[in-house]
């Protein structure tokens, strides 16, 4: 029997747009394996100091690199960050960024209990569509694609589309 190849995905945006959520339905409605980063850094404790500011630990961009590299060459991978440019590009086979509307976001963050330069920082990130550009910037025009996630209709157009995707690509490619 022969393994079938899969694809990578990367879900990325500004904390609070809803990658989480879909990720994890994702990975249940495709059989794909859903990583998300931050869990991820916690258990192998890939950090490398802790942002006063922020109150947030500095993520170890190097040592998670190095921690999915044998994961991600075998494929079948779902990634969940709100960062996108230190992954290599090779990885992915496409690259969903949520959006969210400011008000959506900000009630969202402060439920998480997001303040002050925290909460405003995020909020403007979403604003001048940080993320997007970002992903633009590491990856070829034609994998990005950006996805709305304000409503529960929303989660669940984006499954069927992404579902839909994978399908295809599993056939374009076994």
């Amino acid at each position: 029997m022969r393994i079938m190849k899969r694809p990578n995905i990367l879900l990325t945006g500004t904390p609070g747009v809803g990658k989480t959520t879909l990720g994890k339905e994702l990975a249940q409605r495709t059989g794909l394996n859903y990583v998300n980063v931050g869990d991820l850094a916690q258990e192998c404790q890939l950090f490398e100091g802790f942002d006063e500011e922020y109150q947030c630990p500095i993520l170890d961009e190097d040592r998670v690199v190095d921690e999915l590299e044998d994961r991600m060459g075998d494929g079948g991978v779902i990634i969940d960050y709100h960062g996108c440019d230190f992954f290599p590009e090779r990885w992915f086979d496409i690259v969903f960024v949520l959006r969210t509307d400011n008000t959506n976001l900000y009630n969202r963050l402060e439920s998480r209990g997001y303040t002050g330069k925290k909460l405003q920082d995020n909020v403007q990130c979403e604003i001048f569509q940080t993320i997007y550009e970002e992903a633009m910037e590491a990856y070829k025009d034609e994998i990005v694609h950006q996805l709305p996630s304000n409503t529960p209709e929303d989660l669940e157009r984006n499954l069927e589309q992404i579902v839909q995707w994978s399908e295809q690509w599993m056939k374009d490619n076994n």
